[in-house]
């Protein structure tokens, strides 16, 4: 699959975030890659075997001072390859893969814990709403 494809996969994914939470979403930069870095791997202690489609990097918006301002965007990267690996290249499997880890990693920036996260990928899987 193109870059140019998988980002309008993503976009989608993106304009189907629900309004009050995509309302909420400042300073944010969602970003493709192809595969996470070996140091990343490492220093996320993730075995060989194991994936990682996508990473939350910043500031959750819960453990924001006042004083929070004139930094970089926080950002989300999906890993591309890695999402279309697991997928097979099945694109509609790829699709809920990046529904699935955009999901995951906008639950970071919301300051949600893991569990939190989880129970909002099973209701969004079952078609309920959020």
């Amino acid at each position: 699959m193109t870059r140019d494809h998988f980002r309008t996969l993503v976009a989608e994914a993106i304009d189907g975030i629900p309004a009050r939470f995509a309302e909420a979403m400042t300073n944010i930069a969602v970003v493709v890659e192809d595969h996470p870095s070996a140091q990343l791997l490492a220093d996320m202690e993730i075995e060989p075997g194991d994936s990682l489609f996508g990473l939350y990097e910043g500031t959750p918006l819960p453990e924001r001072t006042w004083g929070h301002g004139n930094h970089l965007p926080d950002r989300i990267t999906l890993f591309q390859r890695v999402i279309e690996e697991e997928c097979d290249g099945d694109e509609d499997a790829i699709v809920m893969e990046i529904g699935d880890t955009l999901i995951h990693e906008l639950g970071h920036y919301f300051g949600l814990s893991e569990d939190e996260i989880m129970e909002i990928e099973e209701r969004y899987w079952r078609g309920e709403g959020t």
